[in-house]
């Protein structure tokens, strides 16, 4: 009887671990929609993913780790992220509200990541971009074999000699994250000649201090929020920047963070503002 009873044990958990094998050896569909060439980045596919604009076999799929059959039949409803990464709609908007034309700049962009802003910038006719990440291998592909693409990672902005790129910019942009931008906008400045642009990414989590996050590490106070983005650009007015309009991303960040696109000159004014 023991050996019975152990022989069906281990038939069963045989079986349970060969179901679990098969689920795993499925793709995840953030994966399976790069591989198949529907998207250009595991951000994008996430992206459309979680707004719902993925079907897989009829059903819509709202979880990026799911997993699904190699040969499931995948659509996009509605129209695709123009760009690698969602990051790119929030300089979009900025660009666009602004009013800029930044054809034929050369741009810096700082934080880099899979290239959203990069992508935007390029389609917006910057002649070429130098993209700086302290990762590795984030980049989107299509514009890793963009010539007009000077790709610098593993590089702290903070920390980048002159020599690196060794000229000055026309435009700076910048999306950081676990860093103020009281640290990384001055150590571009480097960069920078009189009347550079630049568009920062104001994300009040990584600027406010503990006293001032709720739970998740979200700014949910509007109040808050507006202190911090009051005492971001008043650092930078203090320092001899322009400020000029700041624009709510149309994006939002992880956990729901509202962040705002701060758009300043470095040396002269941008907008007439009061003193």
């Amino acid at each position: 009887m023991l050996t019975i009873t152990i022989g069906l044990y281990e038939q069963v958990t045989g079986h349970i671990k060969n179901l679990k094998n098969s689920v795993n050896s499925r793709p995840r569909l953030d994966i399976l929609l790069v591989e198949k060439g529907i998207v250009q980045s595991r951000e994008r596919a996430q992206a459309l993913i979680m707004s719902g604009n993925i079907m897989v076999n009829g059903f819509k799929i709202d979880k990026a780790g799911t997993r699904v059959d190699q040969d499931s039949e995948i659509t996009v409803k509605g129209d695709d992220i123009p760009y690698v990464s969602r990051g790119g709609l929030k300089l979009e908007k900025a660009l666009r509200d602004l009013k800029l034309d930044i054809t034929g700049m050369t741009c810096l962009d700082i934080g880099a990541s899979t290239g959203g802003f990069t992508d935007c910038l390029l389609q917006s006719g910057a002649s070429e971009v130098y993209a700086v990440d302290v990762g590795y291998g984030q980049l989107a592909w299509s514009l890793r074999q963009d010539p007009r693409v000077h790709v610098i990672e593993r590089t702290n902005i903070r920390f980048m000699d002159f020599e690196v790129i060794g000229k000055k910019m026309d435009l700076v942009t910048i999306d950081t994250s676990f860093i103020s931008l009281k640290l990384v906008v001055p150590a571009s400045e480097k960069f920078m000649k009189k009347d550079t642009l630049v568009l920062a990414l104001i994300k009040p989590q990584f600027e406010a201090g503990k006293e001032r996050i709720g739970k998740k590490g979200v700014v949910r106070d509007p109040a808050v929020r507006h202190k911090i983005v009051e005492e971001i650009e008043l650092f930078f007015r203090q320092r001899g920047y322009e400020t000029g309009e700041i624009i709510e991303s149309p994006v939002k960040g992880p956990k729901g963070n509202i962040e705002f696109i701060l758009s300043m000159r470095y040396g002269i004014r941008l907008l007439n503002k009061n003193q």
